[in-house]
């Protein structure tokens, strides 16, 4: 039940509602939006509003998951798309708990166990990716080439048992029936056969396992089927992958499988011989995924066949390909087109893939059109079920021809060779005994990370203007893909009147502020002074605007500023007041409809609440931000202290001050994957303290800290500005001792 009085009063013309408003610049900026018309009457308050008037939000709708509908819409100029090509890749980066880069010691690879046929060798490959986490492969070479020769990565995808990969006398038999396979033995052999045809055709190819497949190591295929949260694996000092303190750090499988690509990259750059300007990859399904996230983020690769996976319908529903953030306004298409303008082919199947021709292809076409190079995008679809067969096959093989500049003759047709066993293919033995699959050494390997991490970010620490920018570059970076949002346009949002309270001293008028290009709305109120000057202090508060008020008034802070002349603004930030049918404050985020208990299956998809509370907060801004006379500052304490921290850094110079209080709190403490307060990444990137580095130079008010964070300390210093300040009594006077400093 809403707080707000008035409901003793009556309807009110238009007159005494501009009366009401006063002169207040600021009060004029945050309704001159939705202008009265003559004769118009303005609905008094009411008390119990919550529940009167529930908001006309979309985000109140469904939740989108994996399964929705993710188009392309091309970019205008070559221009357009650079900037927003790098918006995709940061978010792919960050989504994947590579922003920035881990170290990259030089590897120090294992090679042995050397199986030499007739016109290609293979040989068992061993690199520890990180330290505790390794990406094991298979090493194809050809035989009877000179001169530097191209490299292709292979990622194997969800295929059973990975590069040991076997379809069985029966499988077989039905992939020869439909045609999908031609040979008993290169169509037994399916991931073995496009290697040895590649291998055949010059090129150096690394086969290397997904992520708990095959001979990778310590994680087993949890990394593909994990269901349910481990209790035991969950708290601040004993975590594993899929937690809250996983997600709070942005470690992953996704993440951590294409940090082995990456490394496998290195390793076949490392070898002798191979042509850096000639560097291909493919998968199908899973590797698939692989393949256009690795391409994306990588420059080096210089061409790209992802099978049976570029969709503008389900993105992959395997927990190795989705993490939080990833798929945000964005989706596999865009991702694809994020190879240009290198060449990428594609094929479709009697899956999700199966309208790619005239659902994908057509847009990528007018992208590599709008670049000038239309003839370096193909798809294809195939009629056959999910696969990588020897159709789809044998389009790989021309593309690559084509692209890497193979020389091989055309219409390229796969040879029988002899298969290797498990036995030759696998790389540990008594000499290279493989590490312990357990619990212990997850959460090594997770903790080296972690510590990798740290210490860059530690590094980052402003000590000038310049390292202050690059802290701005990382660190804020991350926070406006975690976030998801910036200031909208000013005219994008619109106020609307819902009634008018005179209080005497001051008035309070309620609306809803609308973002119609997001079908968002907010339940709002104004108090405005009966002499307002031309400042707004946005006060938001963990119950939303009806915790402005006390017994019917406004608390002892607010009416500090309202007798001191100043306008105060609180809002319903979502799930928060009229959000609420039943006034309870929300304990548990909405999840997709997944039984599996990942996170990434809801965030990477949507906004997490934290994010979207804090978008609430920057549409305020943006309601009243039309007059760019006003003075707009922000305020929170307790539960809203982080929240309006945020806002803060994103909104920069559109907000003057900051006064908070943070309540002590950490995100660090989290344990729950649907804690409302879940910000993915916020521990990563320096927890509390990392985004109020990243207000600086705003004024700044601090309660509920036993000192000034030295991060933020560097930071004001680096950009030359002493205004912050520490308040550190007691959090109940928090609030009257900021409107005070306010």
């Amino acid at each position: 039940m809403s707080e707000i009085p008035g409901s003793e009063l009556q309807t009110i013309d238009r007159r005494t509602a501009l009366q009401m408003l006063g002169g207040g610049v600021a009060a004029g900026a945050l309704f001159q939006l939705a202008p009265l018309h003559a004769g118009e009457a303005l609905p008094a308050a009411a008390e119990g509003l919550a529940t009167a008037m529930f908001p006309k939000d979309s985000r109140l709708g469904a939740l989108k998951d994996l399964n929705g509908y993710f188009p392309f819409t091309p970019s205008a100029t070559p221009e357009a798309w650079e900037v927003r090509a790098a918006e995709v890749r940061r978010q792919i980066l960050v989504a994947c708990g590579l922003w920035p880069m881990p170290s990259r010691p030089p590897l120090q690879a294992i090679v042995h166990g050397l199986v030499d046929r007739d016109d290609f060798t293979v040989e068992r490959v061993i690199l520890e990716s990180s330290p505790g986490l390794y990406c094991t492969g298979s090493l194809f070479r050809p035989k009877g080439f000179e001169g530097p020769r191209p490299a292709v990565l292979c990622p194997h995808g969800h295929w059973a048992n990975g590069r040991f990969y076997d379809h069985g006398a029966e499988v077989l038999k039905q992939q020869l029936d439909k045609g999908g396979e031609k040979s008993a033995v290169t169509g037994r052999f399916p991931l073995q056969s496009r290697c040895v045809q590649l291998a055949r055709m010059g090129c150096v190819v690394f086969h290397y396992d997904m992520l708990g497949v095959a001979d990778s190591a310590p994680i087993n295929d949890m990394a593909h089927r994990f269901n349910t949260q481990r209790p035991d694996m969950s708290s601040p000092d004993h975590w594993g992958l899929y937690s809250a303190q996983a997600e709070l750090r942005l470690l992953n499988p996704l993440g951590l499988q294409t940090w082995n690509s990456i490394r496998a990259l290195d390793f076949v750059l490392g070898l002798p011989g191979i042509d850096a300007k000639r560097i291909g990859c493919t998968g199908a399904s899973g590797g698939g995924t692989q393949t256009f996230i690795l391409t994306a983020i990588d420059q080096r690769v210089a061409a790209e066949f992802p099978a049976v996976m570029v969709s503008t319908a389900m993105q992959g529903g395997c927990t190795c390909e989705n993490a939080t953030y990833l798929r945000v306004n964005t989706g596999n298409i865009e991702f694809a087109a994020l190879a240009s303008p290198r060449p990428i082919g594609m094929t479709g199947a009697n899956d999700w893939t199966r309208e790619i021709e005239t659902k994908g292809l057509p847009e990528l076409k007018q992208h590599y059109k709008m670049l000038g190079i239309p003839d370096r995008v193909e798809a294809k679809y195939y009629d056959f079920e999910h696969n990588y067969n020897v159709v789809s096959r044998t389009m790989m093989y021309e593309f690559f021809n084509k692209h890497l500049k193979l020389g091989a003759t055309s219409p390229i047709q796969e040879k029988d060779f002899q298969p290797l066993t498990k036995e030759e293919l696998t790389v540990w033995n008594a000499e290279h005994p493989k590490p312990a699959m357990d619990v212990d050494h997850e959460i090594a390997f997770l903790k080296a990370l972690e510590a990798d991490s740290n210490k860059q970010i530690q590094a980052l620490t402003p000590k000038n203007a310049e390292t202050l920018a690059e802290y701005r570059r990382v660190v804020g970076g991350a926070l406006a893909v975690m976030i998801g949002r910036g200031l909208p346009q000013p005219g994008a949002v619109e106020v609307q009147y819902t009634g008018a309270t005179d209080k005497g001293t001051h008035s309070e008028v309620t609306t809803r502020i609308r973002y119609h290009a997001n079908g968002e709305e907010l339940p709002a109120v104004a108090l405005i002074p009966r002499q307002p000057g031309d400042r707004l202090v946005i006060w938001i508060d963990a119950a939303g605007k009806a915790g402005l008020f006390e017994n019917g008034k406004p608390k002892a802070a607010i009416q500090h500023l309202l007798d001191a002349g100043v306008n105060v603004v609180g809002v319903d930030l979502l799930y928060q007041g009229e959000f609420l049918a039943d006034g309870k404050p929300l304990t548990e985020t909405r999840r997709v409809n997944n039984n599996r208990e990942f996170v990434g299956f809801t965030l990477g998809y949507n906004h997490p609440l934290f994010s979207q509370r804090v978008q609430d907060i920057l549409t305020t801004i943006a309601a009243v931000q039309v007059n760019s006379k006003a003075s707009i500052e922000l305020a929170g304490f307790g539960e809203a202290g982080p929240l309006v921290i945020a806002a803060a850094a994103i909104a920069g110079k559109a907000v003057s001050k900051v006064a908070v209080g943070t309540g002590g709190f950490r995100f660090a403490t989290l344990t729950n994957i649907r804690d409302p307060r879940l910000l993915p990444g916020a521990v990563k990137y320096g927890d509390v303290p990392g985004m109020l580095g990243l207000c600086a130079p705003t004024p700044l008010w601090l309660a509920d800290e036993a000192a000034m964070p030295e991060i933020v300390t560097a930071a004001y210093a680096a950009a030359g500005s002493p205004q912050a300040a520490l308040y550190s009594g007691p959090a109940n006077d928090a609030p009257l001792a900021a409107a005070k400093w306010l």
